[in-house]
């Protein structure tokens, strides 16, 4: 019987649908393994074959912790909203829903077609308001939260406003947008709308003015991360830095357990650094600097982590955004700084931290050094950031790369601040060493204060505490991952359940959620700026009706406008992980029940993209609802594996270059190619085989060369190749319905892994799948005879050589998949199936086992197999086999026989042999008398597992 995949695979798809083999549930006699991957936006292109890969590769692990007794949660859903389905509305008119709705579908088919064990019962869609409801429902419990630094968690916003009633900001420690002090009194004076905006600076979830990257062409803000170049990824539209009032979430509050949380998690040491360095916690001193001439009333404040270096500050820079700017720019200065600013205001800020080019402005003030009384200039750079710190700094050239770099640039004093520090070709590393010119020898400073011959340790600690006592600033500790933005300018996304009553934000109550998203005609922004949700006609809130209504009767009475803004894509994937565990829930996100069974991720896969966006924005989120007692873990991933990207093998056709385009455009095949002037052209790889090219499949592919004509090799035409990223622009996109349709999925799902480590990235190349075809269509061989059909397996009992074979197998798989390391686990395979064949292994007792130790990688052909075999359930509950470490044990030795050194001849011994057995054995052998023949036996040496050697005379 011949191996008929397309068959078996539709059959067993359809039957574990039938079954529900799939679904789960909650089973407290079991150890539960909750397997989650990233979850796709699902684009109109669909899947290419880079896309499955990391999905594969959890489908094994979760297949396999089944297989090992364990409950497994495997779920799939749909990131649904996005900037794509948006724009094609606006070019097009289509809602952004039908557009998405139908690129699910898509996608649904090709994730089906691969053979995934998805619970689909508990798909989710971030655009479902069956699903933002919860998304809605936690924006609003961060409204109304606060963060107390001392207890390091959230708190209800009601327990501050009793606070201020009582004490006003005495002995307030919690995240604050600006640092406020007010008495009880001056509190309970306050208007209601007073009181809003003073609770604004505390709220988790609270409205800002902040710098954001805006993109007029997009009509949106876009996340660092979406703008290339000072241009949007997504069409190239020019992105500008602009002030705009935003809804931010206060992720900075959470710096320090986002930082403490790495250290109970199962993550690569480099993706944990990446987080920690864009959290970035830094231990320093505030200080602050008068501005020269203002007499008091220039006062600016700076972060560093070195007050000891303050005797080498030779100039000030500030951060171009900074309110400090305005303020200190002269006016003779305005019209140079003013150009500056320009210039800046189109460079993100990924752009200003990665570019390393120096450029500044003079500001036309002076700062004065506290412990000198020197005059410092301050300049304004794109280098410092906004975000970060104060915002302004003090540099200190001969000890900062960036800081030397400007000095040099704009012939600025350097002053070195270490014995022996040598500064004329870069700055100075100054973690240890012996302290100088702290002060310079005949200046004068502050109390006579100096660190010189201090070490650089003892420098900070004196410094600290003289800053401290002298009231000059004070130690702080400092983070730089900023507060995320959380509004978008745009229609396709979750809406916030937010109205405004006198120019301030209200919460829709939480029992008439999900707001729902409403219709409009076009999806642009309005003619006057607003947002797309400003064209909604029904979008007021009427407070007395609960509910929405015509914006037409807003009368700022009992009828408010809506927020027309809608929530950023992190917003729906920050929390979704809980939703899978209890979807279909319509009283809260997780019940006690289910989250308190699944508790977090076992194993989370994704892309290392998602490094400083999504895992912070996640885990900020759970840390949150953790604090809200609703996740009872407060990391939710415990275990992340990254996986690789798998790049285009791209084929090339060679256009001979001909100044006639009158004539048909000829094409010479790649080995010929040297001897004309060609231009190399992209070719879709898949009229491409082997290399080959499908000449008629050209002919058709592009109008243009429907008359092409074509120098051949042998009769072919050779096409040339490059490994690129997979990319429609390159035409090497390779869609995985065709290569399961050729080959069958199971075929697929082993050649992704084949390919190489997961975590590696490595390029697709057709040419190598055919091997793997090759070995099912082995492995099937080894149970039916392809020309009588008989089916092979008996209950003859295994041989010690099928043991042997199996065991081996049994032990590398099952080692191999708790280390991801799928490949080599492919390998072992082909081994053991080559071995088993050869040995013509009948015993089902062996066979049996071998179709459950394939099951992961190639369900399908297990399924099929297993039943075959007699079994009325499911391959995917039987038992994971259990190595035997005694059917390893060699039961003889092969060893070679030498005769005063020479090599003759190999003999086989009892593995349990003494050495006198053995030389007892070789030199009864027939075949050492020729060399035995008129000597004498000096010695015989036995070297066990290895060698005898037999010395003659």
């Amino acid at each position: 019987m011949e191996y008929n995949f397309r068959e078996i695979e539709k059959r067993w798809q359809s039957q574990w649908v039938k079954d529900k083999t799939y679904h789960t549930t909650e089973d407290s006699a079991k150890e539960k393994f909750y397997v989650l991957n990233m979850f796709p936006y699902p684009s109109g292109a669909g899947l290419h074959v880079g896309h499955p890969l990391g999905y594969i590769a959890s489908d094994i692990y979760a297949r396999y912790k089944r297989l090992k007794g364990f409950n497994v949660l495997n779920p799939m859903g749909y990131d649904a909203y996005g900037l794509p389905a948006e724009q094609y509305a606006i070019q097009t008119g289509q809602h952004p829903e039908v557009t998405t709705v139908a690129n699910i579908a898509r996608y649904r088919q090709q994730l089906d077609n691969i053979g995934f064990s998805f619970d689909w019962d508990r798909e989710i869609r971030t655009c479902d308001p069956k699903y933002y409801h919860w998304t809605q429902w936690a924006f609003e419990k961060m409204f109304g939260s606060f963060f107390c630094n001392s207890c390091q968690k959230a708190e209800p916003i009601e327990k501050l406003v009793e606070h201020f009633n009582e004490k006003g900001t005495e002995g307030l420690d919690v995240a604050e947008s600006e640092h406020l002090e007010f008495t009880a009194e001056e509190w309970r004076a306050m208007s209601d709308v007073e009181q809003q905006k003073t609770l604004m600076n505390y709220r988790i979830a609270y409205l800002g003015e902040t710098m954001v990257n805006w993109c007029a062409g997009l009509g949106t803000v876009l996340a660092n991360d979406e703008v290339v170049n000072g241009v949007s990824e997504r069409g190239g539209f020019p992105v500008v830095q602009k002030k705009m009032q935003q809804w931010c979430l206060r992720t900075s509050a959470y710096s320090q357990r986002l930082l403490d949380g790495l250290n109970t998690v199962d993550w690569s040491d480099s993706i944990k650094e990446t987080q920690k360095n864009w959290i970035g916690r830094s231990e320093g001193t505030e200080m602050q600097f008068k501005v020269a001439g203002k007499d008091g009333e220039g006062l600016f404040t700076i972060f560093t982590t070195r007050a000891d270096t303050i005797f080498g500050v030779t100039f000030m820079v500030l951060a171009p955004e900074s309110e400090l700017v305005a303020q200190l720019t002269t006016a003779e200065h305005k019209a140079e700084v003013d150009e500056y600013l320009a210039y800046v205001k189109k460079r993100t800020e990924l752009d200003r931290m990665a570019n390393r080019d120096v450029t500044g402005v003079f500001s036309g003030s002076y700062a004065v050094n506290p412990f000198t009384g020197e005059n410092i200039p301050i300049w304004i750079s794109e280098y410092v950031l906004a975000g970060y710190g104060t915002g302004a700094i003090m540099a200190v050239p001969a000890h900062d790369s960036r800081d030397y770099a400007f000095a040099k640039h704009f012939n600025l004093p350097i002053i070195p601040l270490i014995e022996g520090a040598d500064v004329s070709e870069e700055s100075f590393d100054a973690k240890e060493g012996t302290v100088c010119n702290s002060p310079a020898a005949g200046k004068e400073t502050l109390d006579g204060f100096s660190l010189n011959g201090l070490s650089v340790k003892e420098a900070i600690a004196k410094t600290k505490q003289f800053v401290t006592e002298k009231g000059m600033g004070r130690v702080k500790v400092n983070y730089r991952l900023r507060d995320a933005i959380f509004s978008r300018q745009r229609y396709w996304g979750e809406p916030f359940p937010v109205y405004y009553k006198d120019g301030m934000p209200q919460m829709v109550p939480e029992d008439c959620l999900p707001l729902l998203l409403p219709e409009i005609e076009t999806y642009k922004p309005t003619e006057t700026g607003e947002p797309p949700l400003g064209r909604a006609k029904m979008w007021a809130w009427d407070v007395e009706k609960r509910q929405v209504v015509d914006k037409a009767l807003v009368d700022n009475k009992t009828v408010f406008p809506l927020e027309l803004n809608t929530m950023p894509g992190f917003a729906g994937s920050s929390a979704y992980y809980l939703r899978y565990m209890d979807p279909h829930n319509d009283t809260c996100l997780v019940g006690k029940d289910a989250d308190n069974y699944w508790q977090n991720v076992d194993l989370y896969v994704g892309g290392c993209e998602h490094a400083t966006g999504h895992l912070i924005y996640s885990r900020f989120w759970n840390k949150f609802l953790f604090d809200l007692g609703v996740s009872c873990k407060e990391e939710p991933y415990q275990k992340l594996v990254n996986q690789g990207m798998i790049q285009g093998r791209s084929n090339f056709v060679y256009r001979v270059n001909s100044d006639d385009h009158s004539k048909a455009p000829v094409f010479v095949s790649y080995n010929l190619r040297k001897d004309y002037d060609v231009t190399p052209i992209h070719v879709d790889v898949n009229i491409v085989s082997t290399d080959v090219l499908d000449i008629e499949a050209f002919k058709a592919w592009r109008p243009e060369y429907a008359n092409a004509e074509f120098i051949l090799e042998d009769g072919k035409y050779i096409c040339g190749w490059a490994v690129e990223k997979m990319s429609k622009s390159m035409f090497n996109v390779v869609n995985p319905d065709m290569i399961v349709e050729k080959y069958g999925a199971d075929t697929l799902r082993l050649y992704e892994m084949f390919l190489g480590p997961v975590e590696a990235s490595k390029p697709w190349d057709t040419n190598g799948i055919d091997g793997c075809f090759r070995f099912l269509k082995k492995f099937w061989a080894l149970f039916y005879e392809n020309r009588t059909d008989e089916f092979l397996p008996t209950d003859a009992e295994p041989t010690a050589d099928n043991l042997k074979s199996l065991h081996k197998l049994i032990k590398k798989v099952t080692e191999d998949i708790e280390h991801f390391s799928y490949n080599t686990s492919i390998s072992a395979f082909m081994i053991a199936v080559g071995e088993l064949a050869q040995q013509k292994c009948r015993a089902k007792q062996v066979l049996e086992q071998l179709v459950v130790l394939i099951a992961p990688f190639a369900p399908h052909i297990a399924e099929e197999l297993w039943h075959a075999l007699g079994n009325a359930t499911t391959v995917c509950d039987a038992a994971w086999p259990v190595f035997n470490p005694q059917y390893l044990v060699e039961s003889e030795v092969q060893l070679t026989v030498s005769f005063n050194g020479k090599a003759r001849f190999q003999k086989k011994f009892a593995a349990d042999a003494t050495n006198d057995e053995i030389q007892a054995a070789v030199l009864a052998d027939e075949q050492s008398a020729k060399y035995l023949d008129g000597k004498t036996v000096v010695k015989v040496i036995v070297v066990p597992k290895k060698i005898v050697n037999v010395v003659i005379k």
